[in-house]
């Protein structure tokens, strides 16, 4: 099992059922506060890979949700520096096992980056636990459930 680095924000309703999926495939979670992390553009930067720029926001932070910053029209330097200023401007979470680095929650490909069965569910307490990651392997992990009340996760500290 692997030891990952995840970078959530507190209170987050999807960052807890990722947490809770990984523990359960036995991996040891080493957790950070991605709001109060010193970022630099350097140690952000690579985990977003090559994805599209406008994949780097989280849709549901403030921001971007009013229009003021509208991801599909900021090149890269100026998102880091934007998301280095505002961390809720990140997607999350930020997942780094060993040089590797990701952002967001995809479970198909984290699945296969380092597996997510859940761990010995072969044995009878852990029954239980498996029945639970099986339905967070087919719950939307990375939209928001807070997504269009009136306040969402990302709208408070």
């Amino acid at each position: 099992m692997a030891t990952v680095i995840f970078y959530e924000k507190p209170g987050c309703i999807n960052n807890t059922k990722q947490k809770i999926l990984l523990s359960a495939a036995g991996h040891q979670l080493d957790v950070h506060n991605l709001l109060t992390e010193s970022w630099t553009a350097e140690r952000l930067r690579p985990f977003f890979g090559d994805r599209s720029v406008a994949e780097w926001f989280n849709r549901t932070a403030p921001q971007v949700k009013s229009g003021e910053i509208v991801p599909e029209q900021v090149d890269a330097e100026t998102a880091l520096a934007l998301m280095i200023k505002n961390p809720l401007l990140i997607r999350r979470p930020l997942i780094q096992v060993g040089d590797r680095r990701e952002v967001g929650f995809d479970v198909d490909q984290i699945d296969q980056w380092i597996g997510l069965n859940a761990a010995d569910s072969s044995q009878p307490q852990n029954s239980d636990r498996s029945s639970v990651v099986q339905a967070l392997i087919h719950t939307d992990l990375q939209t928001c459930p807070n997504t269009g009340k009136e306040q969402s996760c990302s709208s408070h500290p």
